[in-house]
């Protein structure tokens, strides 16, 4: 009887839909300016087909000052860009995530000290792919046990040794791709469980905790949430995280009457080559905490002011300011080697599933220290600078364009700051 009453709450809350409004000001009025900038350039990048289309939207001071669409939505139809366009976020999923965990964590279901093979057994005793030399010269290939078991923390941070499988050739990456881990099919056959326990299967890349390592540790993550609440990851997003801030168009898979909305990639313009992205119009059964997720630009400011604001917007917590204190600050501990594939770059650390800047310099793009980010394979961007009081999302699908685009749209935006 008490599961079934708990079901029912739950469902309950799930059917409660959000009604969080985005609060606005005039640029001048929260000090920005040269706005018109960034739209020239986009316009510019549009029309020589540089990029499909972008929405942009900047928030300061809590407030939404700007907010425009360019170009065109879909390259193949010629559809213009509109400003509530759905993106495909992929790795733009694992901030939310970060805070499914920090929610379970403060209702005292999980700690992020805590061996994740507690919660999904399938990664008990992990095993460590080492190379030796022999006397021979010959290269050697063993397993050792690991160390130490990963952590919850470990998987935040990046530091479980586990791979992605696409950014190497590793007797690891290997492995994955033989188990079928990055077949676009897996998406639409295996469950989030599944996947867990294929990845159970194979040895880890690096010790536990010894290096940061860009992985499928936060899509490990989604099953966590999955196994200590007891529901699906997509329901326990949509009552715990959506309906409360009113994300009214994030999901992991997307109703038939929105996919018309849907933005697409074009050619590439430098190889003329496509740039395929997922099929949303396929619906997928493993959720991915690190990748699924579909959204728009005021859902995601939603969520960032949320961060931004310390938990909370327009009334509605999530989490604690403690817990953002937590999940922005860095998490690398002096001796842990960034690897080979180390995404933040120079002048950043690592929090739980961003970026954090730790410098004034090194890094090649403006920012403040204490900023935090993270941005999506296909080009979607967003930071929280707390010292500027500044929140950009930059949303594009144009995968070899990202890294350009968005270091341009952090200098426009940094130079739009009037006072």
């Amino acid at each position: 009887m008490r599961h079934s009453l708990a079901a029912a709450a739950f469902c309950l809350l799930a059917s409660a839909a959000g009604a969080v409004e985005l609060p606005t000001a005039k640029p001048e009025s929260v000090g920005l300016g040269h706005l018109d900038r960034i739209g020239s350039y986009f316009r510019a990048e549009a029309e020589a087909k540089r990029l499909p289309g972008a929405v942009v939207m900047i928030a300061r001071n809590g407030k939404v000052a700007y907010h425009e669409a360019f170009g065109v939505r879909d390259p193949a139809t010629g559809a213009p860009m509109q400003k509530d366009s759905i993106f495909r976020m992929y790795w733009m999923t694992k901030p939310v995530t970060a805070v499914a965990i920090l929610m379970l964590m403060e209702e005292g279901k999980l700690r992020l000290a805590d061996p994740v093979s507690r919660y999904l057994p399938a990664l008990k005793s992990p095993k460590v792919i080492t190379e030796t030399i022999d006397a021979q010269g010959q290269h050697r290939t063993t397993t050792v046990p690991a160390e130490r078991e990963i952590t919850i923390l470990d998987l935040l941070r990046h530091t479980a040794g586990l791979s992605y499988g696409v950014f190497g050739n590793s007797l690891v990456d290997q492995a994955m791709k033989t188990a079928g881990l990055n077949e676009p099919d897996m998406r639409l056959k295996w469950t989030d469980q599944r996947v867990v326990e294929e990845l159970g299967k194979l040895p880890l890349l690096y010790q536990p905790g010894t290096q940061w390592q860009y992985s499928r540790a936060t899509d490990v993550l989604l099953a966590v949430v999955e196994a200590v609440s007891g529901h699906r990851g997509d329901a326990f997003y949509e009552a715990r995280i959506f309906k409360p801030l009113g994300m009214v168009d994030s999901s992991f898979n997307l109703p038939a009457e929105k996919l018309p909305r849907m933005a697409e990639s074009g050619l590439d313009p430098d190889t003329g080559r496509p740039q395929p992205l997922t099929d949303v119009s396929k619906t997928r059964l493993f959720l991915g905490g690190g990748e699924g997720l579909l959204s728009t630009a005021a859902d995601y400011m939603k969520f960032a002011l949320m961060l931004a604001n310390g938990g909370e917007l327009e009334g509605v917590r999530l989490i604690s300011r403690a817990s953002v204190a937590l999940m922005s600050a860095n998490h690398l501990p002096p001796g842990v080697g960034p690897g080979p594939n180390y995404l933040p770059g120079p002048g950043y650390g690592f929090g739980l599933t961003v970026a954090v800047r730790t410098e004034a310099g090194q890094a090649s793009v403006p920012g403040s220290v204490g900023e935090y980010n993270w941005g999506g394979y296909a080009g979607t961007k967003f930071w929280v600078d707390p010292r500027e009081h500044l929140v950009p999302i930059m949303l594009i699908q144009a995968p070899l364009q990202s890294r350009n685009a968005g270091n341009s749209f952090r200098g426009l935006v940094y130079g739009a700051i009037a006072d």
